[in-house]
C-alpha cells in the first residue's frame, strides 16, 4: 500500500449512499455485527452487549478536483461540526424518531436528514486528507 499522504482541494458531486454511520468497535474501528442483545468485531474479537454499542461517521463521498472523479469515504468525529452532534447521539435521534413514527427498520435514517446532507456537501469545496 502506498503510504504518500497528501492534501486534495475537491468538490462534492454526490452523496454515495444515505449510511451516515456505523455501530464501530472501539478497539479498531471496524463495524460490529450487531443482533438484538450482542455486538461482536469480526476483526479483532471484541463483544459486548448491543446497547452499550458505539457508532462513528461514515461519508461516502464522490469528489471532483479539475482533472479527475474520485471516490473517498470521510471517517469519524472530523463530521461532528457538519452534523452538530457524534454519530452515537444522531444515531440514537434517528432511532427514537423511527420508533415514534412506526418506522419498521430504526437505522434508517429519514429522508430530510439525507436532503440536509445532500445541501450541506454536494458543490461544496473541501480539502481532503488523502
Amino acid at each position: 500500500m502506498n503510504s504518500v499522504r497528501g492534501l486534495l482541494a475537491a468538490s462534492v458531486i454526490s452523496v454515495q449512499n444515505s449510511c451516515f454511520f456505523y455501530p464501530a468497535c472501539q478497539k479498531c474501528f471496524s463495524r460490529l455485527i450487531l443482533d438484538s442483545r450482542r455486538f461482536n468485531c469480526v476483526k479483532c474479537g471484541c463483544t459486548g452487549e448491543a446497547k452499550d454499542a458505539s457508532y462513528r461517521y461514515r461519508l461516502s463521498l464522490k469528489i471532483a478536483d479539475t482533472n479527475d472523479l474520485f471516490d473517498i469515504t470521510v471517517f469519524g468525529s472530523c463530521l461532528d461540526p457538519f452534523f452538530g452532534v457524534t454519530a452515537e447521539n444522531l444515531q440514537r435521534c434517528i432511532q427514537d424518531l423511527n420508533q415514534l413514527s412506526g418506522e419498521t427498520n430504526t437505522e434508517a435514517p429519514p429522508g430530510v436528514l439525507v436532503q440536509a446532507v445532500e445541501t450541506c456537501f454536494i458543490g461544496k469545496r473541501f480539502i481532503f486528507g488523502v
